[in-house]
């Protein structure tokens, strides 16, 4: 059995647990299943635009065209789990207050952050030498990740905010504020999101270094 076979064996449980194993949530009622959804892409897209500016650096400082491929992948991914993190928080914003956009700080800081990362395909698409487009890509994807922060993290908290703020960790009682249940539901959640990934960064490098060589035995 290879791993993606279990990878989509655990999804499709975690789907599963989370509309029969894991209860209703304490205000959010049956709306509060999609945080299992919801939060893991959420922290992915943050994951893949880190990996990016870390890929745009490694370039900068050495120079190897993989890391220009490696960078532009983990800002495709991190916009794809973005999205998805958007649609279902759009779906939450409908259940929780009537709408599904409100331009709260929450939806607004995710809005201007895919703009920011639009800005960055957009610039790899208008510049033709190589070379050019790959030191503007990375330096440009060092500067778009330093905004992350700022709008996932602080933006929301510095602004009145109708987004509940989720925590694992009450580090005054020492406990979980999750439901027990609700709990393993999400970090299984959490580690099948990140397989996922993982999948999908293997599939979309293998298809960037064969188009890299076909484009080379052109060139030559």
């Amino acid at each position: 059995m290879t791993w993606q076979i279990i990878l989509g064996i655990w999804m499709s449980g975690v789907v599963i647990a989370s509309f029969v194993y894991m209860p209703a949530t304490q205000g959010l009622g049956e709306m509060g299943r999609i945080i299992v959804y919801h939060v893991p892409a959420a922290w992915i897209a943050v994951l893949a635009y880190l990996m990016a500016m870390v890929n745009s650096i490694h370039y900068l400082r050495k120079r190897e065209i993989r890391y220009d491929r490696q960078a532009q992948i983990n800002a495709e991914l991190g916009t794809v789990f973005c999205i998805l993190a958007t649609f279902t928080g759009a779906i939450w914003s409908r259940g929780a207050w009537g709408a599904y956009w409100n331009w709260d700080p929450r939806q607004t800081s995710i809005a201007v952050l895919l703009m920011i990362y639009a800005a960055y395909f957009v610039l790899r698409s208008a510049i033709s030498d190589s070379d050019m487009r790959a030191r503007l890509s990375a330096v440009y994807a060092v500067l778009a990740f330093l905004t992350v922060p700022f709008l996932v993290f602080i933006v929301p908290r510095v602004y009145y905010s109708l987004h509940p703020d989720l925590e694992l960790v009450n580090l005054v009682e020492r406990s979980f504020e999750m439901d027990r249940q609700m709990l393993v539901v999400f970090l299984a959640s959490v580690a099948g999101v990140s397989g996922l990934y993982l999948w999908l960064y293997n599939i979309q490098k293998r298809l960037e270094n064969l188009f890299y060589k076909k484009a080379l035995r052109r060139r030559f």
